[in-house]
């Protein structure tokens, strides 16, 4: 999950807490999902999906959720090692969507073997449909402004210890990621995998979705308070 900054802000439901645990797991199912049909694609996938996933040819026998959740674990280690007096024990908590996550990735890679797609263009359109529901399950995971992912916990941590851009620290962060899983890649496989086109194309996209959906939500709420305005105003 991403940080929340200004732009965010007017998204962010501070209401019943119940209804925001609700939308954070939809957020949490339908960015798996994204995630799942990006593989499918198979032009390229995320980086953080990039090295998951190379870890599962040289570990066939592990699934790629397992991977994604010792990933969590190793942030949240490193979120400590970096600021061991601001950690609080209350982050551990990040662990049960990072669980959660990583049970739904499983499941939904298993629900989607039979996606297939043949000529180029299909591929292409599937990877900007997965792109699109990604976003909005990240979406509406900082709609739900809970708990931040043990990855985005680790970026946070290096925020509020250097002092540097949240956007940055995360580019650089991925960036790393990308070149551990071409690394890796080289080592054991003879070539990176799963970094081609597609994860330009993802690290394009994603970003502009959620934009989209900000803001086609800020005018939506923000047509209906000045209806409920006007009522207010017409009953005065």
């Amino acid at each position: 999950m991403g940080h929340v900054n200004a732009r965010d802000a007017g998204i962010i439901d501070n209401g019943n807490l119940v209804r925001r645990w609700i939308t954070y797991v939809v957020g949490i199912y339908l960015l798996t999902l994204g995630v799942s049909l990006a593989i499918r694609a198979g032009i390229g996938i995320s980086p953080q999906s990039s090295l998951t996933r190379t870890m599962t040819l040289i570990f066939p026998g592990v699934s790629q959720g397992t991977f994604n959740f010792a990933l969590e674990i190793l942030m949240l280690v490193l979120a400590f090692l970096v600021m061991p007096k601001g950690f609080r024990w209350r982050n551990l908590l990040s662990l049960i969507p990072a669980f959660i996550l990583a049970f739904l990735l499983d499941v939904n890679l298993f629900l989607t073997e039979w996606v297939t797609p043949e000529p180029y263009i299909a591929r292409v359109a599937l990877l900007l449909f997965a792109d699109a529901l990604l976003a909005f399950g990240l979406f509406l995971m900082i709609r739900a402004n809970l708990v931040l992912m043990p990855i985005d916990l680790f970026v946070n941590t290096l925020h509020v210890k250097t002092g540097r851009k949240w956007g940055n620290l995360k580019t650089i962060f991925d960036c790393c990621l990308l070149i551990t899983s071409a690394a890796i890649g080289l080592l054991f496989l003879g070539s990176p995998q799963f970094i081609r086109e597609g994860t330009i194309i993802n690290a394009i996209f994603v970003g502009q979705y959620v934009k989209l959906y900000t803001w086609i939500f800020t005018k939506i709420t923000g047509r209906r308070k000045a209806a409920a305005a006007r009522d207010n105003l017409l009953e005065a």
